[in-house]
This record gives C-alpha cells, structure tokens and sequence, in this order.
C-alpha cells in the first residue's frame, strides 16, 4: 500500500522512481537554467547540445550517465517551469556567491557554443544574473572572458574560392 502511495506521488511530481538528482538538488536548478537557454532562440544546434552536455559534466564532474541523467532531469524541470524564479531561488538557497558566478559563467558557455550571442540569450543570462545577486560588473566580465574563448564564425563568405 505504502509502495503504491510513493509511487503515485513520485509519477504525479513529474520524477521516476529511478531518478539519481532530487528535484531541489542545485544541479538540476542550473541544469534546468541551461536547458531554457539552449531553446530560447527556437533552434537548438548540435553544438549547443554538445555544450550543454560538456558544461555540466566538467562543472560537475560527472560520468557519462550521470550527465545523461542530470540533462533528463533538467529538461522534466523545465518543462514543468514557468519563469526563471523557479531555479534561481534554489541556486541562490543553495550556493554561495562563487557558485552563482559559475552557473552565470555557464550559461555564457552555452550562449557562446555558436560562436555568437543572440540579444535573447544575453537578456536571459542578465535576468537570471540579477536574480542570483551576481553584480552586473561580474556577469560583463565573465561574458567578456567566454567570449574570447569561443570559437568564431564568420558569416562572410570565403573570398578565396
């Protein structure tokens, strides 16, 4: 009776049984940021999956199936969300300043995995930044600093050929 009771409220809280990250766990939250980023322009690229996969195994130091678990889970919680509120206030319950500034610093690592940053994608990571109280002095400069190290595309055509 018990077993049937979590059960049903484990499938009507939109997680499984199986699930390895809890839904308050900060990793979600960031992941969960991270997911509503990529889609915010409408178009998700491979390169934006793959970042979002390379981000949050390297800022989490997680295995291949862990990471395939957290994106899971990332994507049921966001899909479940309404605004950006609902992760922020668990990244800022759980994390101090350090590790807010890493979660803006991600998301600017998934902003820039094509090489650019859509005027979207910048008003998004500014609101979540100023939801988690990273100073804006901060976000600029985390911005600047993953900016010169993502990879260019260059729309002009090659005049070589």
């Amino acid at each position: 009776m018990l077993d049937a009771l979590r059960k049903f409220l484990t499938e009507f809280a939109g997680s499984s049984e199986h699930d390895s990250f809890a839904v308050d766990d900060h990793r979600v939250a960031a992941a969960a940021l991270l997911v509503n980023l990529i889609g915010v322009d409408g178009v998700v690229g491979s390169a934006e999956k793959t970042a979002l996969h390379d981000v949050l195994k390297a800022h989490f130091d997680l295995d291949e199936a862990e990471t395939a678990s957290l994106i899971d889970a990332a994507r049921r919680r966001e899909a479940d969300s309404v605004d950006l509120y609902a992760f922020t206030s668990v990244l800022k319950r759980s994390l101090d300043a350090a590790g807010r500034a890493e979660v803006i610093e991600m998301m600017w690592e998934i902003v820039f995995a094509d090489g650019e940053a859509h005027e979207i994608e910048d008003n998004i990571v500014w609101r979540a930044a100023d939801l988690l109280g990273v100073a804006d002095r901060e976000r600029i400069e985390l911005k600047r600093r993953i900016a010169a190290r993502a990879p260019r595309h260059d729309a002009r055509p090659d005049a070589s050929v």
